[in-house]
């Protein structure tokens, strides 16, 4: 549990080194560099996505090998980031093989 700081004038008490409402950025910073370590560590060990901060939101995008480990990803982006505005861009990868000969002109 994180210590409370004493409002400089008045006001409701807050967790120390919290900015109220927004994170700064390197808080920001810090939970994109924790997502980054559970992706690649944990059940998905997924190397092919990228979670950057742009304009104070989080984009999250790459290419999954199957809509599992896209909804395993995405779940796992939600809890980390969980009160942060994130956009994802991660798309499925087709892997199977073609249903029909290619027409070429």
């Amino acid at each position: 549990m994180r210590p409370f700081a004493q409002p400089a004038s008045g006001g409701a008490q807050r967790p120390a080194g919290s900015s109220g409402d927004t994170d700064d950025a390197g808080h920001i910073e810090y939970r994109v560099a924790h997502l980054r370590d559970r992706l690649a560590a944990e059940e998905l060990a997924e190397l092919g996505v990228r979670a950057e901060v742009r304009a104070g939101s989080v984009v999250v995008s790459g290419t999954v090998p199957s809509a599992e480990c896209r909804e395993v990803l995405l779940r796992t982006v939600h809890e980390e980031l969980a009160g942060l505005a994130v956009h994802t861009d991660v798309v499925v990868a087709e892997t199977a093989s073609p249903d029909h000969a290619e027409d070429l002109p």
